[in-house]
C-alpha cells in the first residue's frame, strides 16, 4: 500500500532531532520525535540522527526502546540512520567499547571515528546514486562530523556513494539493504533535502 504523507518518527534521544523532523516535514512526511516503546506503533518509518552511539546504545536501554526498535526493524519498519545512527544499525562495529549494543538491521562492518576527531570534520561533493544520477542533478554536499565509514558490506547491500577524492577516496559513505538507509555523513545540516525525499519514497512503498 502506498501512504500519501507517511509518519516517519526521528529517534529523540540526541542528535539533530529538530533537523531531522523539519527536514522529513519539508519531504513530504508527517514527523514526530519519539522517546517511548508504545510510539513505535504509531510510525510507517523512523531516522536515527548522529550523536554518540555509545551513549545512544545506553539511552535506548533507559528508555526501554532498544529491544522494541530491534524488533520493529526485524518486522520491517524502514529505516534510515545518519552517523551514529549509521552505526547504531549495522551488524559489526569497529573502534568502540565493548559494552556497545547495536540492532543489527543492516549487514555492514562500521569503522566509528574513522575520519578523525571533531577538528577533521570536513565537506565534500558526492555522487549519489538515485539522486545525483537524474538528469540536470547536482552532486550532493555531505557534511561529515566525526563521522564513521563502511569497511565491507554483504552482497545484499548496495553502496550508494563513494569519498571522491582525498586519503579517504573510494571509502564508502551510503549504503543501502532493503528498507534500510544510512549515510555516513549529515543532510539535516545542509539544507538539501534529497536524502530525506529519497528516504521518504522508501516509506510510501
Amino acid at each position: 500500500m502506498t501512504v500519501t504523507r507517511p509518519r516517519v518518527g526521528v529517534l529523540a534521544l540526541q542528535g539533530d532531532v529538530r533537523e531531522h523532523v523539519h527536514a522529513l516535514t519539508a519531504s513530504g512526511a508527517d514527523a514526530t520525535p519519539i522517546r517511548r516503546p508504545a510510539e513505535l506503533a504509531a510510525i510507517d518509518g523512523i531516522v536515527i540522527p548522529g550523536g554518540e552511539s555509545t551513549t545512544m546504545s545506553k539511552l535506548l536501554g533507559i528508555f526501554d526502546l532498544f529491544d522494541p526498535l530491534q524488533q520493529a526493524l526485524n518486522d520491517g519498519l524502514p529505516a534510515y540512520g545518519s552517523c551514529a545512527g549509521m552505526i547504531m544499525l549495522a551488524t559489526t562495529i569497529l573502534d568502540t567499547r565493548p559494552d556497545a549494543r547495536h540492532l543489527d538491521a543492516l549487514d555492514i562492518t562500521v569503522r566509528r571515528n574513522a575520519f578523525g576527531r571533531q577538528v577533521e570534520s570536513f565537506e565534500t561533493d558526492l555522487d549519489f546514486i538515485g539522486i545525483t544520477d537524474a538528469p540536470g542533478a547536482d552532486p550532493m554536499r555531505a557534511v561529515f562530523i566525526r563521522a564513521p565509514w563502511v569497511e565491507a558490506v554483504s552482497p545484499d547491500v548496495q553502496v550508494l556513494a563513494t569519498v571522491p577524492a582525498g586519503p579517504a577516496q573510494g571509502r564508502i559513505v551510503a549504503v543501502r539493504q532493503g528498507n534500510i538507509l544510512a549515510t555516513s555523513f549529515h543532510p539535516e545540516v545542509t539544507g538539501d533535502r534529497r536524502v530525506h525525499e529519497y528516504f521518504v519514497s522508501m516509506v510510501r512503498r
